[in-house]
């Protein structure tokens, strides 16, 4: 089996350190990265499975990051922030990230996140199509299209769209939702599912996800 890699992009030697020895000890092979454009070209050049990444960075911040990496090829992205700010952890999941830690924060749930996050991408079956009027998803190459209109998505606004389009009009409550698609069981982290669901939105028009008030949101078959 391939070894996954993972780029870790994190500012504090230290905290860059643990996490990249953690992670090898799990079975990844880790490149490192210390400011932002630094992390750009090392995402070009390792082309890793999945990102870690810190919001605060020298060159340019990890929003930025994040945007880049996205314009040229989806990745999961596990954000790590020091600030208790909701605003820039929404902004985050809105620019691409998966998954976000808040620091400081145990080297051990960050490699349960990042084991979790490349389940989810795996978990997507091969050789499989979901057709929905004009919605087109291939599960095969992980690539969307409405209208015959690609729409690029990160890997885990793809998770959520098959998860609702294998159930077009079943009403998926945000706690299930978070569940079978995030693998968190505690029932916390709803506004995240709201911030993914308001990506699909822009990204595939307003119509396509209805929102059940006090309950969840289903996938509207398309006329």
């Amino acid at each position: 089996m391939t070894t996954r890699r993972v780029l870790v992009v994190e500012d504090d030697l230290t905290i860059a350190e643990s996490v990249a020895a953690r992670l090898r000890a799990e079975g990844f092979e880790v490149a490192v990265a210390h400011d932002g454009p630094a992390a750009v070209k090392a995402a070009d050049d390792f082309v890793p499975d999945l990102v870690v990444l810190d919001v605060m960075l020298p060159g340019f911040d990890g929003l930025e990051v994040c945007r880049r990496l996205h314009a040229v090829r989806p990745v999961p992205v596990l954000m790590l922030t020091a600030r208790g700010d909701e605003t820039d952890l929404l902004v985050g999941l809105a620019v691409g990230a998966d998954d976000y830690l808040t620091k400081p924060f145990s080297i051990r749930e960050l490699a349960a996140r990042v084991h979790a996050l490349l389940r989810r991408v795996d978990r997507v079956s091969a050789a499989r199509r979901i057709t929905l009027a004009d919605l087109e998803i291939d599960l095969t190459e992980r690539r969307v299209q409405r209208g015959g209109i690609e729409a690029r998505l990160t890997p885990t606004e793809f998770q959520l769209l098959v998860h609702l389009a294998e159930r077009p009009r079943a009403v998926q409550s945000r706690e299930r939702l978070l569940s079978e698609v995030w693998g968190w069981q505690d029932g916390m982290g709803t506004r995240t599912v709201d911030s993914h669901v308001k990506a699909l939105r822009r990204k595939l028009g307003t119509d396509l996800i209805r929102t059940v008030h006090g309950v969840g949101y289903a996938l509207e078959v398309p006329r």
